[in-house]
């Protein structure tokens, strides 16, 4: 049974090393929103969400106060919106006019963020997933809250090449139709391979088709506590290393299953997964980078630090594991360039590449996150990046994702400040060789042997 008392023993950790509860997230169906109609579609999405979620912010309010917990975010995600939007949307612009819908929802419940303008492209694109992913540098443009993500591969499925080539250019057009925000669109676009349907993170986000009508879901995160744990068992072998990081785990997770339940009694919505992620924040002492540092590599990119990050990312999961009865999406350590001073203080310093992030992604629990390139990349390299990470994902059977951010006007060495959450991000160099014709093959990249086990 979880209780006040376990909570109150992790009062330390929430005051002096910046435990937080990162998101309660309200996951909403909007299948019984689909009409042919337009306008109807639209009003029945705003009714949906407006209904479904105007408890969501006041109740995530009432467990801070309660428990004097920080709940940083309360985000909701709806099922993916090509599939909403397939019998009604005969044009992008009539998937802007969802776009603006949802984002109108968002407002009104008063969320940080609204995922899940959506596709599901790891075997081929129908119509409505086509117009979706060339709408979306408009509908980024245009609204506030609302993020996107397409899945271009699994490893069922293999690698849709051709939704991989479209989104380079998508991502180009996105970073132009926000240039007047440094680009700021880009990091509400994420590319992925192997989404799971339980995701709370933002902006990989969406409900699942096999998901309840409504789900709460909570990501937690914590890594100023976990550096904090294992600053006092510095220099002690990797038996002691290891049990630090699963006992730390366990109880972050604890907070985060804790606060599931009250939200779900609450509102009375099922509760669904607890997903503790390792994710940081431009806060000082908030860092995954500082992990892998107190771990024992002089800088993040340092020879050593792929086996390090897999080791913290193993038993973050074992110690979540043993805290709750369903944990789920990308639990796991986050490595965002922008979102972690570490990170960026290791790209300034000339210790990371975005070659050294690519390996690391390998044990990770999500990809190439939050990475600012130059404005002017070529949208066939960003195409080939894409397909690298989908690459690493289906072959390992694992989550991976790419958020390039191409910063028009910017170059290499210099930097864009985003705000919040999303923090600064210092602009990487992608190598200079092309992949043009690797690219613009077109067709699907076959699915490895492994994946035809039943």
């Amino acid at each position: 049974m979880i209780n006040r008392a376990e909570v109150l023993e992790t009062n330390k950790m929430i005051q002096e090393s910046k435990l937080d509860v990162r998101t309660i997230t309200l996951g909403i169906s909007l299948l019984d929103c689909i009409d042919s109609d337009l306008k109807k579609c639209c009003d029945r999405i705003y009714d949906k969400i407006t209904k479904t979620a105007e408890k969501l912010v006041p109740t995530g309010e009432l467990i801070e106060k309660e428990y004097q917990i920080p709940i940083v975010n309360k985000r909701i995600s709806i099922t993916p919106a090509a599939l909403v939007g397939g019998a009604c949307c005969k044009s992008k612009e009539d998937f802007v006019e969802i776009a603006k819908t949802l984002d109108r929802a968002a407002a009104t419940v008063g969320v940080n963020f609204l995922g899940g303008f959506s596709a599901l492209v790891s075997k081929g694109m129908t119509k409505a997933d086509k117009d979706l992913i060339t709408s979306i540098p408009l509908a980024l443009s245009q609204t506030n809250a609302l993020c996107s993500s397409v899945n271009v591969g699994s490893t069922k499925t293999g690698i849709d090449m051709d939704a991989v080539e479209l989104l380079g250019h998508i991502i180009l057009e996105t970073a132009e139709a926000t240039k007047d925000q440094g680009s700021l669109g880009c990091a509400k676009l994420v590319v992925l391979c192997n989404a799971p349907d339980d995701n709370p993170f933002m902006a990989g986000a969406f409900h699942g088709v096999t998901e309840s009508d409504a789900i709460i879901n909570v990501g937690v995160s914590g890594p100023g506590v976990v550096k904090r744990a294992l600053e006092e068992v510095r220099g002690e072998n990797f038996e002691v290393l290891c049990e630090t990081i699963k006992k730390t785990a366990f109880k972050i997770t604890r907070v985060g299953q804790l606060v599931a339940k009250e939200a779900s009694e609450l509102m009375g919505i099922p509760f669904g997964i607890v997903d503790l992620s390792l994710a940081p924040t431009p806060a000082i002492g908030d860092s995954v980078a500082e992990i892998l540092k107190e771990i024992g590599v002089d800088e993040p990119g340092a020879p050593g630090t792929t086996a390090a990050l897999a080791l913290l990312n193993d038993q973050v999961k074992k110690g979540g594991l043993m805290a709750s009865s369903y944990v789920g999406g990308l639990s796991g350590a986050f490595i965002p360039v922008s979102e972690d001073q570490g990170m960026i203080d290791a790209v300034n310093r000339g210790a990371l590449t975005i070659e050294k992030l690519e390996a690391m992604t390998c044990v990770c629990s999500v990809g190439l996150d939050m990475i600012a390139v130059p404005g002017d990349t070529e949208p066939s390299k960003i195409s080939g990046i894409i397909a690298d990470e989908m690459a690493i994902g289906m072959i390992n059977q694992k989550t991976t994702a790419v958020r390039l951010i191409p910063v028009i006007g910017k170059t290499v060495g210099d930097t864009v400040e985003f705000g919040g959450l999303l923090g600064t991000a210092p602009v990487m160099s992608v190598n200079s060789f092309g992949c043009s014709s690797f690219v613009s093959r077109g067709g699907r990249i076959p699915a490895p042997v492994h994946s035809f086990k039943n």
